[in-house]
């Protein structure tokens, strides 16, 4: 990023800026001094308390903080993907709030209520965490069931942004022909990409104006930026060559943090594209949110795991 648009996006964030205790129904608010990126090769540690309870073929996903917790979903892998939503509150709590869920990705919306991108009836929904209910904001496309949606991100003016690989496509009838990246907004569903094999995760800059992607290409994985005018995507760039490219977390600077499935690890780069730190992690890792008090503290999510780290600078909570 050039240094004259670096400075005036944190002034921008800085006069906007308001504690992070009264945040929660804000999801993009940063604080007036976020701190600076890491640097190096980093290793994350285990939230022990963070169990399972069974040998099923779990993976935890779609991590995000809120009212001081980490809300995450948890689904076996089978050919259903029976899901549910876990919470972690620090230090040690650790309990089941929402059983049949259907959920992968989690995210909040402009008042800060939960919405889940859900494989079981292939939509986006608002989930009542109290009762289960669940609200529908996207459904269809061409009047046929998404494959699977996946990830998602809310934006400021209300903007819906997910990815729909087909990674669960055989948890309900039907699907798409493509797999894609949507943005739905005013009640208008529209493609953003078609041209990504299975788009995973996805983010937005915290200024709002650059939408991040993860997904693969003919010649392998790639982070994918479009910039964003109005709330519409203009055509793609590549940024970086990632290695299983999954979730994607963002924190108040604009750098990009990648989780690499396979390879156990999160790339943190800056939005030129140039890694800045690796953090490593001793299983398939799936996603990433900041959170804690000051949300410097990134959660990552896995293969039945889940693990933290402290680093100095603050993030967005999903």
């Amino acid at each position: 990023m050039p240094l004259l648009r670096h400075r005036l996006v944190l002034a921008l964030l800085a006069c906007c800026a308001v504690p992070l205790a009264q945040a929660s129904a804000q999801r993009a608010v940063c604080p007036a001094d976020p701190g600076h990126a890491p640097s190096g090769d980093l290793t994350a540690t285990r939230v022990a308390v963070a169990q399972a309870g069974d040998d099923e073929d779990r993976l935890y996903e779609g991590p995000v903080w809120r009212d001081g917790a980490l809300y995450l979903s948890d689904f076996v892998h089978n050919g259903t993907f029976p899901s549910r939503i876990r919470r972690y509150t620090p230090p040690d709590r650790w309990e089941t709030v929402l059983d049949g869920s259907g959920s992968n990705g989690l995210a909040l919306d402009a008042d800060g209520r939960l919405v889940a991108a859900t494989h079981d009836r292939k939509q986006v929904a608002r989930v009542d965490l109290e009762d289960g209910t669940r609200t529908p904001l996207v459904a269809t496309f061409d009047g046929q069931p998404f494959n699977s949606p996946n990830d998602l991100v809310v934006a400021a003016d209300g903007s819906l942004y997910f990815t729909d690989p087909d990674y669960q496509r055989e948890a309900a009838p039907g699907g798409q022909p493509l797999t894609r990246v949507y943005r739905h907004h005013a009640g208008a569903t529209t493609v953003v990409d078609d041209g990504l094999r299975n788009p995973n995760g996805i983010a937005l800059s915290p200024d709002g104006g650059t939408l991040y992607v993860a997904g693969g290409t003919g010649g392998g994985d790639v982070l994918r930026a479009y910039p964003l005018r109005d709330g519409v995507p203009g055509p793609g760039r590549d940024l970086a060559r990632i290695s299983g490219g999954d979730g994607l977390a963002m924190d108040c600077l604009g750098n990009v943090y990648v989780t690499e499935h396979g390879e156990r690890r999160v790339r943190v780069f800056s939005p030129a594209g140039e890694v800045l730190a690796t953090i490593r992690v001793d299983a398939n890792i799936t996603n990433a949110a900041f959170g804690g008090a000051d949300r410097r503290t990134l959660f990552l999510t896995g293969a039945a795991s889940l693990w933290s780290i402290e680093l100095p600078v603050a993030g967005l909570p999903y």
